[in-house]
């Protein structure tokens, strides 16, 4: 089920290019319409344009209602939700999302950026410690950020780190406000916030890390989640687990509902990485569904 249609976040990317088997990149959209055309044909069901409401306990397992007034029951969950990511929205970078515009972490872009310059965006620790990855591999990195220094949302130690790093550079009171290229990256527009003044400077990649809302507010409260709100699975889970058997390293703090893709706490954040951890899930699902745990042992929403 998913309420934006086929393939969620992914389809807006216009070029992903850390897939396997795409050795040119594929777009978000048609990576989801063949993903779409597969499991169709396995004989999966899919329920398009409707917002899921409530998760709830039932006698069949789980009950889950959505907005048009129905329910759909099930053994087992799986929660890929993902996450609203806060965007620059500049035309012009939008529509080079996946060809050297990415929102999240540079888990596998970095190598292939080796020789180049790259730009990130954000004072906080994901962003310093994004900077300093990338700063292995791009030949300079510089960080943008509107405050006046690192120090204002990044912890001691990252900012101390890229002190001392002489690849990263950082440029305080400077916002995004422009940038382009024709099939990938190739400029940005940046403006001093404290004159005005617009400066265009060459890019190669850029790496938006601004925060990031996960679309967990829905779900019910037993269901465990980080500071973020982004949900706890395996071993991150801590007490209060109800079962004798460890939990599932997808599993979350409710036996039989995962979480997979952007809405786990710690997950890549990645189209490569989400199908990975929902093929973990899918077989942990079908463990769980040979198990034969009383019913008492399941409470937790």
């Amino acid at each position: 089920m998913d309420a934006a249609g086929i393939g969620g976040q992914a389809r807006s990317s216009s070029l992903i290019r850390n897939y396997l088997g795409f050795a040119r990149g594929v777009s978000g959209s048609r990576l989801a319409e063949q993903a779409y055309d597969q499991a169709a044909a396995l004989g999966a069901n899919f329920v398009f344009m409707h917002r899921a409401t409530t998760l709830a306990r039932s006698d069949a397992g789980f009950a889950l209602s959505l907005a048009d007034g129905r329910t759909i029951h099930a053994r087992v969950v799986i929660l890929a939700t993902g996450a609203s990511y806060r965007r620059l929205e500049i035309p012009g970078l939008d529509e080079l999302i996946g060809a050297g515009v990415f929102y999240g972490g540079p888990v596998s872009e970095a190598p292939m950026l080796a020789g180049k310059e790259v730009f990130v965006v954000g004072g906080g620790n994901s962003a310093g410690q994004a900077a300093l990855h990338l700063a292995r591999y791009a030949r300079h990195v510089t960080i943008l950020i509107r405050s006046r220094s690192l120090a204002t949302g990044m912890s001691y130690y990252l900012v101390q780190a890229i002190g001392a790093a002489p690849r990263i550079a950082v440029r305080t009171a400077t916002e995004v406000v422009g940038g382009g290229g024709g099939a990938h990256l190739e400029q940005l527009v940046l403006r001093d916030t404290a004159t005005g003044k617009d400066d265009t400077v060459p890019a190669d990649a850029l790496f938006v890390l601004i925060g990031a809302r996960p679309l967990t507010g829905w779900l019910p409260t037993g269901l465990a989640r980080d500071r973020d709100g982004f949900l706890l699975t395996g071993a991150d889970i801590g007490g209060g687990w109800p079962l004798q058997r460890p939990p599932f390293p997808a599993e979350t703090s409710v036996p039989r509902i995962f979480g997979a893709g952007d809405v786990r706490s710690g997950s890549v954040k990645r189209v490569a990485a989400a199908v990975g951890e929902g093929a973990t899930a899918v077989q942990a699902v079908h463990r769980v569904l040979a198990e034969d745990e009383p019913a008492a042992t399941l409470a937790g929403i």
